[in-house]
């Protein structure tokens, strides 16, 4: 598949559909959660020139995480986006690849987001993590309902020492049921729930000069089902929970203990402006 000179796909739109459909029991009925991955999907000349394009993220335009939750940068909507990053991310939000995701995942009238808030761009250097969370569920300016996560990965020649696995946990925190290692060219994608616990815990082990970069998209619904709601929590911001008998995250449960007292205390303008604050 091809927009305008760019070669994305090395399948046209009726073999992408096939491979839809020949998967998606394999989506739907995978564990901890729906859940799939496929490995050079996209054409390896057109990713390579994304991943050239890749900025060296930390300046003044980025998002900068830095709590015992998590050490990243992200991007902040288009502004990071290169001229080829900008087609395929565009590629990414389209009615043909929505169609596939929806045949994949059977979650259907997906809603892409142009904005890609807490998407796009995202870098993690030597020592970062991502604690295993769930995500936020609702698009703050739509109050969409977030149903899937699309993970494009960049990292080349990345040797399984480095660590930067995409971890997937069951619903009890007490065993991690699938690692994929973040190399170039693999599309990870799940279903997004209140009970979809997720991350990158333990600390990047990398090279000095070398990080895991990443694309993410987010997709959503008008609505969703009640099985994926945590009861009390219809409405909820990223919840981190930590990995049973870890001691490592104790300073972690501390933190967000107190950000939980915060949450309930402060009044919601006070609370946003210090979240603002804290991830410049």
């Amino acid at each position: 598949m091809t927009v305008g000179d760019y070669k994305i796909l090395d399948i046209e739109y009726d073999e992408l559909m096939s491979l839809a459909s020949h998967h998606k029991a394999d989506y739907q009925n995978n564990t901890p959660f729906p859940n799939f991955f496929f490995d050079s999907f996209f054409n390896e000349a057109f990713l390579s020139d994304v991943l050239d394009e890749f900025p060296e993220m930390g300046d003044a335009k980025d998002i900068k995480y830095k709590t015992p939750n998590e050490v990243k940068l992200a991007s902040r909507g288009e502004s990071r986006f290169g001229k080829k990053t900008k087609v395929f991310m565009h590629f990414l939000n389209s009615e043909p690849f929505l169609n596939f995701l929806s045949e994949l995942t059977g979650i259907e009238n997906l809603i892409p987001d142009p904005t890609y808030e807490g998407g796009g761009c995202h870098q993690i250097k030597p020592g970062g993590f991502l604690k295993v969370h769930a995500d936020f569920n609702k698009h703050k300016a739509t109050n969409l309902d977030r149903r899937l996560n699309v993970l494009v990965y960049l990292n080349k020649d990345w040797d399984e020492s480095y660590g930067g696995h995409f971890e997937l946990w069951n619903e009890d925190m007490t065993k991690c049921e699938k690692k994929l290692l973040p190399i170039f060219n693999r599309m990870a994608m799940f279903s997004t729930t209140d009970f979809s616990y997720h991350g990158h815990p333990d600390k990047l082990n990398c090279p000095e000069g070398r990080s895991r970069k990443s694309l993410a998209l987010y997709y959503y619904t008008n609505g969703r089902p009640s099985s994926e709601i945590n009861e009390g929590l219809e409405d909820h911001t990223t919840l981190f929970v930590d990995r049973k008998g870890n001691e490592t995250e104790a300073s972690m449960r501390r933190y967000n203990r107190v950000v939980n007292m915060a949450t309930d205390w402060l009044p919601p303008v006070v609370w946003r402006a210090i979240k603002r604050m804290r991830n410049k």
